[in-house]
């Protein structure tokens, strides 16, 4: 069980803010379910309630300075993840996204990168399907890096390339 205060990722909304712990927030008088309060950290937009007890969505607490500094550590050593048969790939891209895996996640971007290289330097376009998965891969591995971090997250994408290039001039 998650403590208030504390950040978690949760499915579908990303980074966010475990507010409270309360009783159904649309029956009062169930009172033995257990409910998160959560807000998402980078969209302030809503207010999510989900049980404690939620198998359906994806609940894990956020990365944190040392798991994130040596999955960056690690990161020329992930493979990447090409699935030549387009519905496949993209229920492969899906599943990443949908359990919010560091690992996964840094898989599809490294991907989606080469991918998008490839087809610039064949002189075909980048799809679009692509270039949303990347985004959306991005935004959940940059949004928890910057917390772990405690960078902005515009930055994350510049610490990583940085801290890979350091590595390989000391190796």
């Amino acid at each position: 069980m998650f403590e208030k205060g504390e950040l978690i990722m949760c499915g579908g909304h990303g980074v966010c803010r475990v507010i409270d712990i309360t009783g159904n927030p649309i029956d009062r008088s169930d009172s033995k379910k257990k409910y998160y309060v959560l807000e998402p950290v980078f969209e302030k937009t809503s207010t999510i309630y989900t049980p404690v007890d939620n198998e359906k969505i994806v609940m894990r607490r956020i990365m944190n300075r040392e798991e994130a500094e040596k999955l960056i550590a690690h990161i020329e050593e992930i493979d990447t993840v090409w699935v030549q048969e387009e519905k496949r790939r993209e229920q492969t891209y899906k599943e990443a996204i949908r359990t919010y895996d560091s690992r996964s996640l840094v898989q599809i971007i490294k991907t989606l990168y080469q991918r998008k290289r490839s087809r610039i330097n064949e002189g075909k376009k980048v799809l679009s399907s692509d270039e949303q998965y990347l985004h959306k891969a991005e935004e959940l591995l940059y949004s928890e890096m910057s917390l772990a971090l405690s960078i902005p997250k515009d930055e994350v994408e510049s610490y990583i390339a940085k801290a890979v290039d350091k590595r390989k001039v000391t190796v």
